[in-house]
């Protein structure tokens, strides 16, 4: 008994519980933290929690198109104050991405200053650059999200509240597109061209059972938002009717021949997503001073603010169409983008269809209006 007489709690004997349910169970617990919390995107808004917050803080602090920019570094305190208390790092590499048009095929952040480039060259500190919402990230809110069209609940601390998802007037999760991984599942949503998508919802809303093939006719695929092209159709076929598969994308080429000299060159004007193009061209360098890639006569990257152009002279005693071939081969001049569209249901992961996406989007959609 203690000095001051309080009373003590009542020895508890420890329950036993086999190592083999609790490991089960916490890591169940953890899986969904993931998928839900982290690393997989609401099939509604298209977004994860971090990007939700950081467009939604920006909102909050009126940091919109038609006003000044405001310094990242400002942002990313108030996100990381408020909403997300995860570091500083991962609310600005968030921030950049969704300013990057070469990583986003519609930009959500309106950025000035050095944001990086293909090269992978790293951006500026958040203390030098400065950011803004753009008018299509202004649609993903509106007005909307006060007019308790969407659920709230509290922020970390329960101090703030925050909304669970976005009104979204956007078709976010098909036009960004999204890429993920959790524990034990992924996803990699392909980027889509809005006008495409939007012409399919019409349809859709004009015939709920329209076949995906018909949904096709007006979404023929993805567009990346560094161009080239896809090679192939089946992989788009299984992507839009099982929810998975591969396509391989390959970049723009031409071959010119010089009029005065009579010297043939491949040029590229667009490469495949996600590549980074100053390892590309040192790959390539790289194939040819091994002497693994042969027919090569000079390489040179002539890229600038107007777009990408990689010349690669062709020998004389060379020809230009098995030299492409050879490339497309051994670099990543062709590249496979394996799709899985994948988001979150109703607190549950799901693999879809793209006729599925498109009709949970609508379905998000009535209920925002409803509700409004």
């Amino acid at each position: 008994m203690s000095d001051n007489n309080e009373q003590e709690l009542p020895f508890e004997q420890p329950i036993p519980v086999g190592i083999e349910e609790e490991m089960k169970r916490s890591y169940l617990d953890y899986a969904m933290s993931v998928i839900i919390g982290r690393a997989l995107p609401d099939v509604r808004d298209g977004l994860k929690p971090v990007h939700r917050r950081v467009l939604y803080g920006m909102w909050e602090s009126g940091n919109r198109s038609d006003r000044p920019y405001k310094k990242s570094a400002r942002i990313v305190g108030d996100v990381m104050g408020k909403y997300h208390p995860h570091g500083d790092s991962a609310i600005y590499d968030t921030v950049v991405r969704m300013a990057q048009d070469f990583a986003m095929r519609y930009p959500l952040v309106d950025g000035q200053g050095n944001f990086g480039s293909l090269d992978g060259d790293n951006p500026a500190a958040m203390r030098y650059t400065e950011v803004r919402l753009m008018k299509l990230a202004e649609e993903m809110l509106r007005d909307d999200i006060d007019k308790e069209t969407v659920d709230w609940g509290p922020n970390y601390d329960g101090s703030e509240t925050e909304p669970l998802v976005l009104p979204a007037g956007v078709p976010n999760r098909l036009v960004n597109g999204a890429a993920g991984i959790a524990v034990g599942m992924a996803t990699n949503i392909p980027p889509h061209n809005l006008g495409e998508v939007v012409d399919a919802l019409l349809m859709l809303i004009e015939n709920p059972d329209v076949l995906i093939k018909d949904l096709m006719t007006v979404i023929p695929g993805p567009d990346f938002p560094t161009a080239g092209f896809i090679h192939g159709l089946e992989g788009i076929r299984s992507a839009y009717t099982t929810g998975r598969g591969i396509i391989q994308l390959r970049a723009r080429v031409e071959i010119e021949t010089n009029a005065r000299t009579e010297r043939q060159a491949i040029v590229v004007s667009e490469i495949p997503y996600q590549v980074n193009k100053k390892r590309l061209i040192e790959h390539i360098a790289e194939l040819i001073r091994d002497k693994k890639l042969e027919g090569v006569s000079d390489l040179r990257d002539e890229s600038d603010r107007e777009g990408i152009r990689i010349v690669i002279e062709v020998k004389r005693d060379a020809i230009a169409e098995i030299l492409l071939n050879s490339l497309y081969k051994m670099t990543q001049l062709q590249t496979t983008f394996g799709i899985i569209l994948l988001a979150i249901v109703d607190n549950q992961p799901k693999v879809m269809t793209l006729k599925e996406l498109l009709h949970h989007f609508l379905n998000h959609r009535k209920t925002v209006v409803i509700r409004r």
